[in-house]
């Protein structure tokens, strides 16, 4: 109980505040959200990927143990979403979004506090979660990209939508800086910075104005359950079965089991609402992900201390 406390006041909470903020700006303003969307999508969302991978020094030893991990536990989940929306019998669009809800997973402004939480006395599972941090990002500009896209259009007009997403310049970049450890002068860093900063309130700000447009008898939707149960519930336990399998203990394991449990990515309802894919739908399913995951979440932490610790 004292861990379902804790992770919903320092986490949710303020996670809950900003979406309020959102929710009630949207109401007396009535933003364009798709403008909203846009300046996360060419803008902060860029600034804050290239920021995360030009400042991570990632531990290569960590990093080659956890790898196995994720690919086979990635690989599984993409299966579940696969499933998933043949069970539902989803159309494209809908499919693009339950596949990204299960795949894509929190592990930023959700994933890491929970981990400084959890590990503040052992630097390698917070360690653990930037390198998931990293892998995370990959696999949402590739995998859950292409879906969304793939979605609407199709062939040599994918390409292009890549080639011309800031994302995917700012992951290659980032990461060439910091293998070659390369300075940036302050006056570019800083803009930067500053830009990587404002992500998290903008992006909850903007998930917030989009609930604000939505239907409260549209929540009560099997997609939105099911979508939850494989997030919240299937992937932790994928995860253990994984872990046990490949006999991974102590604190990698106990990081891993964690970071498994953690709610729909918010970038999953940004790049829908961008490329206007059943964005109010990705909305919903990341609201409630994120209210549930309050206590599944503190439930995974104290079992993984158990098993793990």
């Amino acid at each position: 109980m004292e861990y379902l406390l804790i992770v919903f006041v320092n986490v949710i909470t303020p996670m809950l505040i900003l979406l309020g903020i959102g929710v009630v700006l949207q109401i007396k303003f009535t933003f364009n959200v798709k403008a909203l969307g846009n300046i996360l999508t060419y803008c902060l969302i860029p600034a804050a990927v290239f920021m995360n991978l030009y400042h991570t020094v990632i531990n290569v030893e960590v990093l080659l143990e956890v790898l196995l991990f994720v690919v086979l536990f990635s690989t599984s989940l993409i299966v579940v979403g696969h499933v998933f929306s043949k069970m539902l019998r989803l159309n494209r669009q809908q499919t693009a979004v339950m596949k990204n809800s299960i795949v894509l997973i929190n592990s930023g402004n959700y994933g890491l506090p929970v981990s400084q939480l959890v590990f503040h006395a052992n630097p390698l599972g917070v360690s653990i979660q930037i390198v998931l941090i990293v892998y995370q990002n990959l696999l949402t500009y590739s995998y859950g990209l292409y879906n969304l896209v793939s979605s609407t259009r199709s062939g040599i007009e994918i390409i292009k939508e890549f080639l011309k997403m800031p994302i995917i310049h700012a992951l290659w970049l980032g990461a060439l800086l910091n293998l070659t450890s390369i300075q940036l002068p302050n006056f570019v860093e800083v803009p930067i910075g500053h830009l990587s900063d404002a992500f998290i309130a903008i992006a909850l700000i903007t998930l917030g104005a989009q609930l604000a447009q939505i239907r409260v008898k549209t929540l009560w939707n099997r997609l939105i359950f099911l979508s939850a149960f494989g997030r919240l519930v299937l992937s932790p336990t994928i995860a253990f079965i994984l872990l046990i399998l490949l006999k991974i203990d102590g604190i990698t394991a106990q990081s891993l089991w964690i970071a498994s449990s953690f709610p729909t990515s918010r970038n999953s309802s940004t790049l829908a609402l961008e490329y206007d894919v059943e964005s109010e739908l990705a909305a919903q399913i990341v609201l409630f992900n994120t209210v549930a995951s309050s206590f599944t979440v503190g439930f995974v932490i104290y079992l993984s201390s158990v098993l793990f610790g």
